[in-house]
């Protein structure tokens, strides 16, 4: 495979795991991929700055040389704070979604972090590399999480590599070698991969959460609302059932997490609880890809196997 460049910091392998809130994706997974030689990521909405910086400076004990990133949504109050504490604590990437931050840059440049925006269109990602974007994360409608797009990532890809020289990593629905060997071959520099890993032993998901990945079918991914204003993509539970008739569960205590909120119901407690291992009551956020998953191996083992693929997908083609 060919090595990731983005900007200052370079990854063995051209794989970027993604940061998945709540509490989903932390150091024991960021840390194992980045000593596999990927980009590690750790989701910071929902921690605390000084949570997360302890999570950081952990990913970076377990891979000294491994690049590891946060993942903050800029939807979150504290959006400042967080990007403050990562990059205090010496990551080496920020990825940001759920908007859009002029000020991110800025923070990134004067602490020598990449800044790498998650976009769904070509003039959010023009606008990212005018701001000082050392690479761009193109998200399909395949993704798990919130959705910034109605658009497949093979839709988009061709968009945004036109519009920028910048690299363009590509994101949803990719789920083993073959899809990577898909997306380099169309031009992107790598791929972001979150479902895949959550399924896991490194991932601090409970096993309950990554149970609904490996039995997940193609019918039971479906689209969801989420009061932060962007759709979801989750796995079909009592939850998702209940929000799909405007049932709202009641917000116990608010807890003002987001800079704006439609209130429906806590997308806050929702994930910590399925995070916890309540996959009744929790949202479950998944990719389409969580259909391809079927088991739950060391990172090391799925980073093997992903290379492994892609050779053997490029050896079909050659």
């Amino acid at each position: 495979m060919p090595t990731l460049t983005i900007g200052s910091r370079t990854a063995r392998l051209p794989i970027v795991q993604g940061g998945m809130a709540v509490r989903i994706s932390l150091s024991p997974l960021a840390g194992a991929v980045a000593k596999a030689g990927g980009v590690g990521i750790i989701a910071g909405s929902g921690l605390t700055p000084d949570e997360l910086a302890a999570e950081v400076r952990a990913a970076r004990e377990i891979a000294p040389d491994g690049v590891v990133g946060v993942n903050i949504m800029v939807a979150v109050r504290i959006f400042k704070d967080l990007v403050h504490a990562a990059t205090d604590a010496g990551v080496d990437v920020l990825v940001a979604g759920a908007g859009f931050s002029r000020d991110m840059f800025s923070w990134c440049r004067e602490a020598g972090v990449e800044c790498v925006p998650i976009v769904g269109s070509a003039r959010v990602a023009r606008l990212s590399e005018k701001f000082g974007a050392s690479a761009v994360v193109v998200e399909g409608c395949d993704a798990g999480g919130h959705l910034g797009t109605d658009r497949h990532v093979d839709d988009l890809l061709p968009e945004i590599l036109e519009a920028v020289d910048i690299p363009v990593i590509a994101a949803g629905g990719i789920a083993n070698g073959a899809d990577i060997k898909r997306m380099l071959d169309a031009g992107a520099a790598g791929v972001q991969m979150g479902s895949r890993f959550v399924a896991t032993q490194e991932c601090s998901a409970s096993d309950a959460f990554k149970r609904m990945h490996v039995e997940a079918t193609d019918q039971d991914i479906v689209l969801t609302k989420s009061p932060v204003g962007l759709p979801g993509r989750a796995i079909v539970n009592p939850l998702t059932e209940r929000l799909a008739v405007g049932d709202y569960p009641r917000i116990e205590r608010c807890k003002s997490c987001l800079k704006e909120c439609g209130k429906e119901y806590c997308i806050m407690d929702a994930l910590e609880r399925s995070q916890r291992g309540d996959v009744t009551a929790g949202l479950v956020f998944a990719g389409t890809s969580a259909a391809k998953i079927h088991d739950i191996p060391t990172v090391q083992v799925l980073m093997d196997r992903l290379v492994a693929e892609w050779r053997a997908a490029s050896g079909e083609e050659s």
